[in-house]
């Protein structure tokens, strides 16, 4: 019996065939999976830096920003609410600053680079509740020492108005404060000092 005569050519086109449909099959599922570990263009908005118009903000007025999902807090203080801050170190936990929640330009007394001007994220380090501003001096729940600042009715934690944590509180730290810079002395870019 005579074996049956082997088309070379038709091999060849069917091997290569194959090979380029594999090849683009391959493609076709690894393109998705390659392209997940790029940031969307709704990721990249969400982290990046955020403007803040402060040329209407008064002396004594706090406005409220959202940078990377975080609420971010933007405090004109007066004189007043400066010179206080003095007054809370002896009740602070970390009057100076050493833990390290604030940029190296931060680490002064106000925790600021102007020293009116308070930027901070407003999340408790305790548990991730977010603080209210109260301004109001010795109000009847917070003391007769209570020289206005933030305070968490989660669980109690009291920050004085540079967003410094009291002692014997739950909170651990003081509040963050992002990086930030001034454009012009009416804005402020959150997210990005360099």
């Amino acid at each position: 019996m005579s074996e049956p005569q082997v088309d070379n050519g038709r091999r060849r086109f069917l091997t290569v065939a194959t090979a380029a449909a594999g090849g683009v099959a391959a493609i076709g599922v690894a393109t998705p999976f390659l392209l997940s570990f790029f940031p969307s263009e709704r990721a990249k908005a969400a982290g990046a830096p955020v403007e803040v118009d402060i040329s209407k903000l008064e002396a004594g007025q706090k406005i409220n920003v959202e940078w990377r999902g975080k609420p971010v807090w933007v405090m004109n203080r007066t004189e007043e609410q400066i010179k206080s801050l003095p007054k809370n170190d002896p009740k602070l936990a970390d009057p100076k600053s050493e833990v390290p929640q604030q940029p190296e330009y931060c680490k002064n007394a106000t925790r600021s680079i102007k020293p009116n001007l308070l930027v901070a994220v407003g999340i408790c380090t305790h548990l991730g509740c977010s603080p209210t501003f109260r301004p109001d001096l010795a109000p009847a729940d917070l003391g007769p020492e209570w020289l206005g600042g933030f305070y968490c009715p989660c669980h109690g934690s009291k920050f004085d108005l540079a967003a410094r944590v009291f002692s014997g509180v739950p909170a651990p730290t003081n509040l963050e404060i992002p990086p930030h810079k001034y454009l012009s002395d009416a804005v402020i870019l959150i997210g990005d000092d360099k």
